[in-house]
Formats: C-alpha cells, sequence, structure tokens
C-alpha cells in the first residue's frame, strides 16, 4: 500500500514539476487528470491530453516518473456518461476510451470515472442507458486490458437541482452497477468521506466489496451535527453567502474519518494498492503553496496508518 494523490489540485503545473514535487515530498504514484483540453468543470485539469498523445510523448512521461520513483495509479476523467444530450454524450464516451487508449501507451491499468445520470430519466432507466453505455466501454476496456474504476461520489446538483448527478453513490446501488456489469475489469475507486456524509458506513462496505475495491481516494469529511439537525440530509434550501451546508471536505486527518479503522480494513482484504488524496478541502486552497501544505497534512497522517 502506498500514497499518492490527484494532479487535479496543483492545477496548470507542468505534470514533470508535479512530478518532482510529489517525488520530494515522500509520495510514490500519481493519479494523472485528463480532462479535455477544453473544459468548464470545477476540480479538473489536462496533465495529459489524450486526444494528441503519441507513444514518443507516453515515453518521455513513462521515463521521467520512473526517474522521480513514481508510478501513474490511474488516468483520471469523470465526468457525465449518460449525458442526455447525445452528441455530448458521445463524445464524453468517446474521451473515456481516449483515456483507455492512453493508459495502455502509458503502463497504467485503470481509468477512473463517473456514470453519470441523465436527469430526464428515473433510475431505472439510467440504469437500463448504463448497461448499453458501459456494455460497451467496459469491453473496450477489458479487450485493452484495462480496469474501469467508478468514484462513489453524487455529484449532488451537478445537472439538476436536487438530484445526484450520477447514479453510483451508495453499496445498494453498486450492487445493481455490478450485477448488470459483471466484468471483473469493472469496480470502484472507493472514497470514504462521501460515505461519511451520506451517514453510511465506511468500513462495513470494504469486505460486503473486497473484490471491487480497485483504487482509494483519500478525502476527509466533517459533519456539522448543528446543520445536519436544522437542515436536514437534503442540505440547505436557502442559500446564504459564505455558508457550507451541513459538511464539507477536509484533508485527511481534519475530518471525520476513522482512517486507522478504514485502512485497516482494507488490509483485512489484502487491498496493497494506491491511497490517492483527492485535495478538494476549502480551507488549503487559493494557491500552490496553501494546496501543498494541504497535501503534506494529508500526507503526515495516512503515513502513519500504511
Amino acid at each position: 500500500m502506498h500514497l499518492g494523490f490527484l494532479t487535479v489540485c496543483l492545477g496548470n503545473m507542468p505534470l514533470k514539476d508535479k512530478a518532482k514535487w510529489a517525488s520530494e515530498n515522500g509520495f510514490k504514484s500519481l493519479e494523472i487528470a485528463c480532462w479535455p483540453q477544453v473544459n468548464s468543470r470545477d476540480y479538473s485539469s489536462c496533465d495529459i491530453d489524450v486526444e494528441t498523445l503519441t507513444e514518443e510523448e507516453a515515453e518521455e512521461i513513462k521515463k521521467y516518473m520512473k526517474d522521480y520513483g513514481l508510478s501513474i495509479s490511474s488516468l483520471a476523467y469523470y465526468d457525465n456518461n449518460l449525458d442526455p444530450d447525445p452528441e455530448r454524450r458521445a463524445y464524453i464516451n468517446n474521451h473515456t476510451k481516449k483515456c483507455i487508449d492512453a493508459a495502455v501507451m502509458l503502463g497504467t491499468s485503470m481509468v477512473g470515472t463517473f456514470i453519470g445520470r441523465n436527469p430526464n430519466k428515473n433510475l431505472k432507466e439510467n440504469f437500463d442507458e448504463f448497461e448499453k453505455v458501459f456494455g460497451d466501454i467496459v469491453g473496450y476496456a477489458e479487450s485493452k486490458g484495462v480496469k474501469i474504476i467508478i468514484e462513489n461520489c453524487p455529484m449532488e446538483g451537478w445537472q439538476k437541482e436536487g438530484l445526484p448527478g450520477t447514479i453510483s453513490f451508495t453499496p445498494e446501488l453498486w450492487e445493481e452497477m455490478f450485477r448488470r456489469i459483471p466484468s471483473m475489469n469493472f469496480g470502484l475507486n472507493l472514497d470514504p468521506s462521501h460515505l461519511l456524509f451520506q451517514l453510511i458506513d465506511y468500513v462495513k462496505v470494504v469486505p460486503a466489496f473486497k473484490d471491487r475495491i480497485f483504487h482509494v481516494h483519500a478525502k476527509d469529511a466533517e459533519i456539522f451535527k448543528d446543520k445536519l439537525e436544522w437542515y436536514g440530509v437534503f442540505n440547505r434550501q436557502f442559500h446564504k453567502k459564505g455558508e457550507t451546508g451541513y459538511w464539507r471536505f477536509r484533508m485527511p486527518g481534519l475530518g471525520q474519518v476513522d482512517w486507522n479503522k478504514f485502512i485497516k480494513a482494507l488490509k483485512d482484504i489484502g487491498y496493497d494498492g494506491i491511497i490517492s488524496i483527492e485535495h478538494e478541502d476549502p480551507l488549503y486552497e487559493g494557491s500552490d503553496e496553501k494546496v501543498k501544505e494541504g497535501l503534506k497534512l494529508g500526507y503526515d497522517h495516512l503515513k502513519q496508518f500504511i
């Protein structure tokens, strides 16, 4: 088991510089952001342009990653693969496949994404669409020796107010997801923070899905009990400037995830892969130096349990 981080948090800094800093600060792996060059989503970046990546460029990346003692844990492109617009959906699905092609070139075995959701259809209809879309994507990945990993983020309000933006955010939904696509090249990028704020036991899910946990995100969250009692689980309905809802993301160790218990549960199932910090802590944003400070805090907290 080793520590890494998702490169999104360091913005437009060149990937080689991110790798150098990671190596100098004890990290062993990078989860590399591969959103399109033109993209307006928050918490996204394009560290590798998979649309134009050449074998020569891939070899250069592999060389300096090796020189810095780093591996690539996965390529990250989290978007709505069930977008209701047919042209937009086709573009997103094809970009996901480009990430799979790039993973082969870079010698990494995983590509992370979201399932997404068509907000104009109900849950069953979305799962019917998922089965077709991801049957194709997972089949393509499997043919290339690559695994597709799904992060369990609800993406609440992403496409439509009041609705989660994807259909893969609870253990019940994972069961349906894997029932419909049983391929062992299809699994989870498990993030305990998303379970914590949904009041789901993030430790119990580990043995329950031991064969499907391929990658792990280290993001913490804190729940404000007074706000939860006032706003409820559907969160604040009338937003006031500067206020959070009943929870917010934090760096590992600054929220309420018990990382000792969670990592022990991972060890108990034989997980020996990446623990990748996904930095979305609003108190450690605003500059590269502040982001690096947050990453170091997360690293120092997690390394005692690895």
